[in-house]
């Protein structure tokens, strides 16, 4: 895109034009007390070489995966990204994310789209997928108004487990804060299996419950059993949501759907969008194909046109923009088409059988890797429950072992206490196909040192 700025001899036709005879006269209605205090006080303008200096400088503070050993997870997460990704994304078609109103003229991100809903009701084993959300914490929250608009009115009760992503739970909280109908509560945590506590569940459940949300995987990387979650629902008439932070084990487990989830969402960015600091990435969302009027945000769908040819347009798009204000199921406008696009070409590229065997390097190497962290760095391991690449240990004195593997250039993880005050001395650790064996191995001798 050109950036074509306008010479002084163009402003000065365009004042003339509306009658002003300089910019401040623009802002003439504006009280002289206002414009005062709205004074900036910039510093002179710098070169194009100072700004790259100043840029480069100030980037070389930041500490990347690609210089450090990194091990974090807690909902980005460091995958390998082929090329080929960014080559399509970066095609000029794509250039912008903004919803194809025209579809004569948008049939290829269309088409990107549909095969995007595709590919991710094949991943959670749904009926229905819209075009992505804004990511996986607002999804969740899509999804919880979603069932609210589902559920009948007597039913406002919603349970969250304590084990999912404390922010996806903040961002739940704050959806629902002037909804005065709906009541909030939180499922404890098992502390020995770091699973949802499913016997506390079914005694909070009742016939006032709307919905159930829970991890899957829960933030402990804890693969939660769905199925007495389901059978504990459908005894109270309530709607099992089911959220995914970590989409790559999809491959190997068994989906959402299978179990009967009624709505499924997540976070998408480890599906071939890079972490890029925390964002941008996108948020996905399943469900139900009865529920899909419901949906959040926008469907495209297939069809043919006057002489039968197969294209594409937007088939459900109930947005404030599309129709009017009391009848949009969500607040939500242009979807994150350019990171769901991403995982379109990534999922494509690599298939069932490629997402598998990238899921099953995962799980050997996470499985590995706290083996040796137990065995040979004093560590103990918290929970009990299986996982897929993330989980939780055990230190005497986490502070003191993160600033250890500091000085190594390692990031072990992510101390939980900020978010969980009952466990003090527990991180949350997680391996992927990025941390080749004798990186694990430079973590333990370091942890054990």
């Amino acid at each position: 895109m050109r950036y074509t700025p306008h010479t002084v001899a163009d402003q000065e036709r365009m004042l003339r034009a509306i009658g002003c005879a300089s910019l401040d006269d623009l802002y003439r209605h504006v009280p002289q007390s206002l414009r005062e205090r709205a004074a900036i006080a910039l510093p002179a303008g710098l070169t194009e070489l100072e700004v790259r200096r100043r840029l480069s400088a100030l980037g070389a503070r930041n500490v990347s995966a690609a210089d450090w050993s990194f091990f974090l997870g807690g909902g980005i997460y460091h995958h390998f990204i082929p090329s080929a990704v960014d080559a399509t994304i970066s095609r000029a078609e794509f250039s912008t994310s903004y919803t194809p109103y025209q579809p004569e003229v948008s049939q290829g991100t269309l088409q990107a789209l549909f095969e995007y809903q595709t590919l991710i009701c094949q991943l959670t084993g749904m009926e229905v997928s819209n075009a992505a959300v804004y990511d996986g914490a607002s999804a969740v929250a899509e999804a919880v108004l979603m069932a609210r608009r589902i559920q009948p009115v007597k039913k406002r009760r919603v349970l969250i487990s304590r084990a999912l992503h404390p922010q996806y739970r903040a961002v739940v909280a704050t959806y629902l804060k002037n909804l005065e109908d709906v009541q909030l509560e939180e499922i404890p945590f098992d502390l020995a299996s770091g699973a949802t506590d499913v016997e506390q569940l079914k005694r909070q459940l009742n016939d006032q419950t709307m919905c159930v949300v829970v991890g899957y995987p829960n933030f402990f990387g804890v693969i939660e059993d769905l199925a007495p979650m389901r059978a504990a629902c459908d005894g109270v008439g309530a709607q099992l949501i089911s959220v995914t932070s970590e989409p790559l084990a999809l491959a190997l487990l068994k989906p959402p759907g299978e179990f009967g989830a009624d709505i499924a969402v997540g976070e998408g960015q480890s599906l071939g969008v890079p972490m890029s600091l925390g964002g941008p990435a996108f948020g996905f969302f399943a469900c139900q194909k009865k529920f899909v009027r419901n949906i959040p945000g926008r469907l495209v769908g297939e069809t043919v046109d006057g002489e039968g040819r197969r294209g594409f347009v937007l088939t459900l798009a109930t947005r404030e923009q599309h129709i009017r204000r009391e009848k949009a199921t969500s607040n939500i406008c242009t979807s994150q088409t350019l990171c769901a696009l991403a995982a379109t070409v990534y999922m494509a590229l690599l298939g069932k059988s490629g997402l598998r065997r990238i899921a099953e390097i995962n799980v050997a190497r996470a499985h590995d890797a706290r083996a040796k962290l137990i065995s040979q760095a004093n560590c103990s391991p918290l929970f009990t429950g299986p996982f897929f690449n993330e989980f939780v240990l055990r230190s005497t004195n986490v502070p003191e072992l993160f600033a250890k593997c500091a000085t190594e250039k390692i990031l072990p993880g992510i101390a939980l206490a900020q978010w969980y005050p009952e466990l003090p001395d527990s991180f949350l650790t997680c391996v992927t196909e990025m941390n080749p064996p004798e990186e694990i191995d430079r973590l333990v001798r370091t942890v054990a040192r």
